[in-house]
């Protein structure tokens, strides 16, 4: 790991790194907040995974999180959404929905995606096991969050792996990647047309088979200018309800697809996140009504 810059913020440090991936063949940076209770003992983790066109600065930047986490006592992880460099494909019409910057959290399995385009096994096994052997992080004490795409690769990544996670929440994610124009995309792209393939990362067929069941928390602005046609969180309610799988799917109304509103309620967010990291006694069932 190489550190690119530190930062001191809300008592703590802002840490951004570079590494060579093996699993993507590139180098992979990566940004990290430490809150100051890191400096006395290991603390619990939340990974947080974005969205299109996003790298792993746009959560840090813009989203105010470090305040929350510090108060809870909180890592926060924050990949990039795609590997990276000039040797690294792109779509062939540099389009923000697919290639760099659009990893959507797949391994793929195609050419020329496969050499590179491993962010499924990035998230879930590369990159933990980088930080927690080099940071003060408590891998046994980790949590997952994320927007549009990375709330898709949020709850797939959570709830095709429950026994890593104690909780997952989502902000807009791509609630069924294979009923959408961005997810048929992308899945094609990276996956071939191999559809079986296509269910193992939609997060409502996977709900519909889980049998272990994480705490959910999603929200969702009611004046989404993607509600419809991208992300559906009504398929993934549905979804629950059939199999009895309780989530919080919580309809925010005026809000849109913005940093606005992440901003406007990540503190809940990681308020959520540390009741089940580190059991603060939240009542969270009266927290999130």
């Amino acid at each position: 790991m190489e550190l690119l810059s530190e930062t001191k913020c809300f008592g703590g440090r802002q840490l951004r790194y570079q590494h060579q991936s093996e699993v993507n063949h590139c180098l992979m940076t990566f940004s990290v907040f430490l809150p100051p209770q890191a400096k006395v003992n290991k603390v619990p983790v939340l990974y947080w995974l974005s969205g299109l066109t996003c790298t792993d600065e746009n959560f840090v930047l813009k989203a105010g999180a470090q305040q929350y986490a510090a108060k809870y006592g909180i890592a926060l992880i924050c990949p990039d959404t795609s590997p990276r460099g000039d040797h690294i494909q792109d779509d062939e019409n540099q389009a923000y929905d697919f290639g760099l910057g659009a990893g959507f959290y797949v391994n793929a399995t195609q050419e020329p995606w496969v050499n590179h385009y491993q962010m499924y096994d990035y998230v879930l096994n590369e990159l933990p096991k980088l930080v927690n052997a080099h940071l003060p992080i408590d891998g046994a004490l980790t949590s997952i969050s994320g927007h549009s795409m990375g709330g898709h690769g949020a709850l797939t990544i959570a709830l095709k792996n429950p026994n890593s996670f104690k909780s997952v929440s989502a902000f807009a994610p791509i609630c069924s990647p294979i009923q959408c124009p961005w997810g048929q995309k992308a899945l094609l792209g990276y996956l071939g047309n191999h559809q079986q393939e296509w269910f193992k990362y939609d997060a409502t067929e996977l709900l519909k088979v889980a049998d272990d069941h994480l705490p959910i928390l999603i929200d969702q602005g009611d004046s989404d200018d993607f509600i419809v046609d991208q992300l559906k969180p009504e398929l993934l309610k549905h979804a629950s309800d059939v199999a009895h799988y309780p989530i919080k799917l919580r309809m925010q109304k005026g809000y849109d697809h913005s940093y606005f509103f992440i901003s406007s309620f990540i503190g809940e967010h990681i308020a959520f996140h540390a009741n089940y990291l580190r059991g603060n006694g939240i009542n969270i069932k009266a927290f999130i009504e």
